[in-house]
């Protein structure tokens, strides 16, 4: 498995993606549309970084990113991924939110890294535990999806409950 920046041509597969309802069953129901997509890749304010999640033979099969939702005084970023229905359960977003984790704490000066689920994602929940997450709490209706406002789950990592590199040995 292997990450790599996400580049200007990736932008129509993840919209391809994210207009697909069976890629993310806890999305919003809104529209991507290709400009939206690269106004956020490219936005200075949230420190947007996408990563495309490709397999040996280089094939895409998902991506993950790590962004600044609240302030950039906080010292924390918050990540999310997401990956094609046929494969997942083989640990390729397992380990890619390790490398992603792992990357975050050794190039940047943070004291945490976050993520959100929705209550009823169990197989992201799983994810965050098995790289080091601890869910801290719900985030009552905070979410409009479907139709209807949802809770959201929280997770984090600390920097030291992190320690060492899992995967990476040093800064990219």
């Amino acid at each position: 498995m292997n990450l790599r920046v996400i580049e200007k041509e990736d932008v129509p597969l993840l919209v391809d993606w994210w207009s697909n309802p069976d890629f993310g069953e806890y999305k919003s129901p809104t529209q991507p549309t290709k400009t939206g997509i690269e106004k956020f890749l490219e936005d200075t304010v949230l420190e947007t970084k996408g990563f495309v999640i490709e397999k040996k033979d280089g094939s895409k099969i998902g991506y993950i990113w790590h962004f600044n939702m609240l302030n950039a005084y906080m010292n924390m970023l918050e990540i999310g991924y997401g990956l094609v229905p046929s494969e997942r359960g083989k640990g390729y977003c397992s380990e890619a939110t390790q490398l992603m984790v792992d990357y975050l704490f050794l190039s940047k000066d943070i004291v945490r890294i976050f993520a959100t689920t929705h209550p009823r994602n169990l197989a992201s929940q799983k994810i965050l535990e098995k790289v080091g997450f601890r869910r801290e709490g719900t985030l009552r209706k905070c979410y409009f999806c479907r139709g209807e406002w949802t809770d959201m789950f929280t997770f984090s990592i600390l920097r030291e409950e992190w320690k060492e590199p899992k995967i990476l040995t040093k800064a990219a």
